[in-house]
């Protein structure tokens, strides 16, 4: 009996195995949270000293506004709080603020009521008769307290006049103070006050 020889089988090459994947690494660290700016001491002392002003002297710079003729005392108060609040830094005794204030206060109703006249002197033919001015309630409660007859007597002074009787007699201030607030010698404030007192007496006998 003759053996047939068979070949030998060949197997086919294995399949080629994946590498396994790569364990991930640990996560990578998170970006430090920016750090929230510094507010700037003086800033923070500003912003305490206005708003401290504010709640001190708001109501009196504002009767302030009023007793002087303005006929916007609420924007001309808060003109003057925007102007000491941008020159904070340059006062040199933040204990002088409220004389500052009260001073800047003075100036914006006397500049407001110049523009006023100026306004009116120009003003040739109007389209149609101003209407009258109303007063706030605010105001209005402000001079509640105060005799209306006076208080129009005392509208009817000149300005300087005005402003030396209404710092002394509604405020209390001293000849140094008005001085200061009104930017004027202590010589020149006795002359207003006393001619204003002169004037303001002599427009009141004349309504009896």
């Amino acid at each position: 009996m003759i053996r047939r020889h068979r070949p030998p089988v060949t197997l086919p090459p294995a399949p080629a195995v994946p590498p396994p994947p790569e364990r991930p690494g640990p996560p990578a660290p998170l970006a430090a949270p920016l750090a929230a700016p510094v507010a700037d001491p003086a800033d923070l002392e500003r912003e305490a000293g206005v708003a401290r002003l504010f709640e001190l002297h708001y109501s009196s710079m504002l009767r302030l506004a009023v007793l002087l003729g303005a006929d916007d005392p609420e924007n001309v108060v808060a003109e003057a709080y925007y102007q000491i609040y941008r020159r904070w830094r340059r006062l040199k005794d933040v204990a002088a603020a409220e004389a500052y204030l009260r001073s800047t206060v003075c100036n914006l109703t006397r500049m407001r009521i110049r523009h006023l006249q100026v306004a009116r002197r120009h003003e040739e033919q109007p389209a149609s008769p101003p209407e009258p001015t109303v007063a706030s309630a605010e105001n209005t409660a402000l001079l509640r307290d105060d005799q209306r007859v006076l208080i129009d007597a005392l509208q009817q002074l000149p300005a300087r006049q005005r402003e030396a009787l209404v710092l002394r007699h509604w405020l209390g201030l001293r000849e140094a103070e008005i001085a200061a607030a009104m930017g004027i010698s202590r010589g020149s404030v006795k002359t207003h006050t006393s001619r204003g007192i002169a004037a303001l007496t002599q427009a009141m006998e004349a309504r009896r």
